[in-house]
């Protein structure tokens, strides 16, 4: 469930405060920084034969946000506990306050927590100041790291999504490995499928057709038995979560970027010419076909509406479809479809994702217990018991993604799998790497819901990059 969507004004006041200050712009020193890494990794200190019992007796402490995924992992806790003697201790919060407390805790140095969950992004503020283990020469190391575990398994574009040189604007897939992906979110195009039977409508290849139909709905949509639907569902609310999902989508498709990199200098780029055009058109689409009240709309409004009947299509996590489409959830369930989205100009389908991955501690004490128990959370054992028997899904491994139980489980969703299948090789981060991420897409949130209310574009949007030019500079 893509509860990231809540608005995180706590996290990004608290991480700007302390990014301010002269102990995190520091060089990372005693944090598994620079000079840190002069040392070696602790997984150099394992040796000889694969062992899952080597920390038998050890335990292990976990901070985990309120999620389907947390809830699949805390039901099979016991066969990891069997498998390898060591015990696991967790503390679960609501994401309301799960990163303040994550963050905090990181930046105090006092490793509460061995390991946690955390997104793709925030590896772009948790690893410049040295608080994220890399795990890469965990990985590469044979005596630590079980053969079963199958790196090649994972999809590739996954596994790049959390790997960073943790260099302003270098690109993804390089550096070290922050984090290991958990589960994911494509974002796709989810639609009611007896409101497109009645008015005849077939879904968008691309996005003029979209805004179209949106608008169609809205407008036909009541007068044909669909009392108070309106066309398109997308987030609205003055968050960084409003671009990410359908919005940056449709933005890479149309082969935008949210910086240019020249030198390691960043520019701003969403106000060049195609980029206000696009944003006019967007928030046109939003004005003719969207929700009345759409600058307070989070995923849980955008989700509950297509699930309630109230919206005819759904722009974002195929996980904000899935739990209203599956049976008995909602009164839209067994009538929702899935869709990759409308193509760009020149066929891209380069969709933007969210990934929850798991991380270590660079101060853990515990880092060999740490990594049997990462090892064992993201493995095709787990992973397949989570996505069939609980809602772990999207699958990260691609065994998971072919097997015959999790087709099954999902084979009555229209659509599901073979959107997945059509978009899963085009899905990567479609931001710029950069720490002042959080702060940067919450500005252009913003500047969006400017746009949504009359104001120019251009003038908007110019505004916006001169502000994040100087942030990010």
């Amino acid at each position: 469930m893509d509860t990231h969507a809540h608005d995180r004004r706590r996290f990004l006041a608290l991480s700007a405060a302390l990014a301010a200050t002269p102990f995190l712009t520091a060089c990372g020193a005693g944090f598994g920084g620079d000079d840190d890494k002069s040392d070696g990794s602790a997984a150099d200190d394992v040796t000889g034969s694969f062992d899952w019992k080597r920390e038998k007796g050890t335990t292990v402490k976990a901070l985990l946000n309120k999620h389907p995924y947390t809830d699949a992992l805390v039901a099979d806790l016991k066969s990891f506990t069997e498998k390898t003697g060591i015990e696991v201790e967790y503390d679960v919060f609501p994401e309301d306050n799960y990163f303040d407390k994550l963050t905090v805790d990181l930046s105090s140095g006092r490793a509460s927590y061995d390991v946690f969950m955390l997104g793709a992004y925030m590896v772009w503020q948790y690893g410049p100041p040295g608080w994220l283990e890399d795990l890469g020469p965990w990985m590469r190391n044979a005596s630590a790291t079980g053969a079963e575990w199958d790196q090649a398994d994972f999809f590739p574009n996954l596994l790049q999504a959390d790997q960073w040189s943790l260099k302003a604007g270098a690109p993804l897939g390089q550096g070290g490995q922050y984090a290991l992906p958990w589960g994911w979110e494509t974002n796709v195009v989810a639609y009611n499928t007896d409101v497109f039977s009645k008015l005849g409508l077939k879904p968008a290849e691309t996005f003029d057709e979209l805004r179209e139909i949106a608008g169609t709905i809205k407008r036909k949509a009541p007068g044909a038995g669909f009392d108070g639907m309106y066309g398109i569902a997308v987030r609205g609310s003055r968050s960084w979560a409003t671009i990410h999902p359908g919005f940056m989508t449709m933005y890479a498709r149309n082969g935008l970027r949210d910086f240019t990199v020249e030198g390691g200098k960043l520019t701003p780029a969403m106000n060049t010419p195609e980029a206000i055009a696009f944003t006019e058109d967007w928030a046109g689409m939003v004005r003719q076909g969207g929700p009345p009240s759409w600058t307070s709309y989070t995923w849980y409004q955008c989700s509950s509406d297509l699930g309630a009947k109230k919206a005819g299509m759904l722009f974002d996590a195929d996980t904000a479809a899935y739990f209203q489409a599956v049976e008995g959830a909602s009164p839209a369930s067994g009538k929702i479809a899935f869709h990759p989205g409308p193509k760009g100009p020149d066929g891209s389908l380069a969709t933007n994702m969210w990934i929850w991955s798991l991380g270590m501690n660079a101060k853990s004490k515990k880092k060999s217990a740490s990594w049997l128990f990462l090892q064992w959370a993201t493995g095709k054992e787990h992973l397949l018991k989570g996505a069939v028997t609980h809602n772990h899904i999207d699958p990260v491994r691609k065994s998971v993604a072919d097997a015959a139980a999790y087709k099954n489980k999902m084979k009555n969703l229209p659509g599901f799998i073979e959107t997945f299948e059509t978009v899963v090789d085009q899905t990567k981060i479609q931001f710029t790497p950069q720490a002042q991420f959080f702060d940067a897409t919450t500005s252009w949130a913003a500047a969006l819901q400017e746009i949504y209310g009359g104001k120019g574009a251009e003038s908007v949007l110019d505004g916006l990059a001169g502000d994040l030019a100087d942030k990010v500079g």
